[in-house]
């Protein structure tokens, strides 16, 4: 499984970002998704988590009502909705992919990663 994230870019605080995951795999529905990202000078931390049925979501209490997980499996693809961006979100996301078993929430339960995309909010 491949996974290419893009749609980060610079905006200012309170504006918008979607960010978007895009699988090669033809099995993606089969897999939990999840958003983590790290900041400079700061360890990768969760952010966001899907189940592979979409059923089920998970966030990190700082983006709780601010970000949306979704993914559509007809598309392969996993989204971030980003709202009302603050300047500490500035980090660089990544997408995952799990299989099932151990927490959402831990980077150490995935197996594929992304490359990353810069997401940098102004203040």
């Amino acid at each position: 499984v491949q996974l290419q994230a893009s749609g980060g870019g610079l905006v200012q605080a309170g504006g918008s970002l979607r960010l978007s995951c895009a699988s090669s795999g033809r099995t993606f529905s089969g897999y939990g998704m999840g958003w983590f990202r790290q900041a400079p000078g700061k360890e990768r931390e969760f952010v966001a988590a899907i189940s592979w049925s979409g059923s089920n979501t998970y966030y990190a209490d700082s983006v709780k009502g601010r970000f949306t997980i979704s993914r559509d499996n007809a598309k392969n693809t996993v989204y971030l909705q980003m709202n009302s961006l603050k300047p500490e979100d500035t980090a660089v996301y990544y997408c995952a992919a799990r299989l099932g078993g151990g927490s959402y929430y831990y980077p150490e339960s995935y197996i594929y990663w992304g490359q990353g995309t810069l997401v940098t909010v102004s203040s």
